[in-house]
């Protein structure tokens, strides 16, 4: 794949982003006074959604779900500015175990919570100058997330439901006055806080459920604060440009209670839109494939590998992960 292919100017982004309300603008238009549009969504399995990919139906009303995560990163790898993959320069690794609250707070709004417990390792680390240290590790909770999610448009057998979300990220993880004799495994948060907003879209397409997600990212600490680049793939970018995020996922039911998906996650810097940036940009492209597993109507467990395909001035990783969905 191209480099010019994965990056963006403002222009670009505009493109982007005027594409997206366009989009939005069909999906709210009046329907032809067809048999077809007047049809309700046809009857599909009920599914837990995808393991990346944000689903865009919002819990009903006072329903309480609760979602562990269990996933282990293997680091593999950086990739250059040119695409090209070369070593880490060590062996990284980090074991994040999310947990979700998830709230039906009203009629077509939802509220939850991510709190994320880490333990990164570092081992035979290259070129270190930190005494003659090659291994360290660190454990401590990550950042906290807080999302809103509202849907705009329901599901018909024409048009697919339309949800707006808004993220804040509270840099509850550890990230300043960090230790170099720890080789980055201290990073455990990025430092900033930051706001997302986005659009979560959902449909039934026969025999397959269909998801998208697209999110604008940013930050909001001033660019010129020091910033925790270090030769450690585990470091996140501290005050660093914004990110848009596009997620697209398939789920195929198999029987009753199996259901295949496969899921195409991608991450790009951009902009800033409010501030100057003297960070490097990065790209990322990865695919998740996986199997969820329907033990009743309330009980779901999933199970995949998010491989990291290609990517600019970023890591690449293998990372199993394992999730349990359980609804109250």
């Amino acid at each position: 794949m191209s480099r010019a292919g994965f990056c963006y100017n403002g222009a670009t982004l505009i493109r982007l982003l005027l594409t997206l309300l366009l989009s939005l603008g069909m999906a709210v238009m009046p329907p032809l006074r067809t048999a077809a549009a007047a049809q309700p969504p046809p009857e599909h399995p009920a599914t837990a959604g995808p393991i990346i990919t944000d689903n865009a139906v919002p819990a009903p009303p006072g329903q309480f779900s609760l979602q562990p995560y269990w996933s282990l990163d293997f680091v593999a790898g950086n990739s250059t500015t040119n695409w090209r993959r070369v070593s880490a320069r060590g062996n990284f690794a980090s074991l994040e175990m999310p947990v979700k609250l998830i709230y039906g707070l009203a009629p077509n709004i939802e509220v939850n919570l991510v709190g994320v417990f880490l333990q990164n390792w570092a081992g035979q680390v290259e070129g270190t100058r930190f005494g003659g240290s090659r291994s360290a590790s660190f454990t401590g909770l990550g950042d906290l997330y807080f999302t809103a999610k509202y849907q705009l448009l329901e599901e018909t057998a024409w048009r697919p439901t339309v949800t707006a979300i808004f993220t804040v990220n509270f840099p509850t993880g550890h990230h300043y006055r960090l230790n170099p004799g720890r080789l980055g495994t201290d990073a455990l948060g990025g430092g900033t806080f930051g706001f997302t907003p986005g659009v979560n879209l959902s449909k039934w397409v026969g025999p397959v459920y269909l998801y998208a997600n697209l999110w604008y990212s940013f930050p909001t600490r001033d660019p010129k604060a020091v910033t925790n680049q270090q030769a450690s793939p585990l470091l996140p970018t501290l005050h660093g440009r914004d990110l848009i995020t596009g997620n697209l996922a398939a789920e195929l039911p198999l029987t009753s209670k199996w259901v295949a998906m496969l899921e195409i996650y991608t991450t790009w810097n951009v902009g800033p839109l409010f501030r100057p940036s003297r960070e490097v940009i990065t790209h990322g492209v990865g695919v998740l494939p996986g199997l969820e597993y329907i033990f009743s109507p309330r009980w779901s467990a999933e199970l995949g590998v998010a491989v990291d395909l290609v990517g600019k001035n970023s890591q690449f990783s293998y990372t199993p992960v394992f999730t349990v969905i359980m609804t109250y």
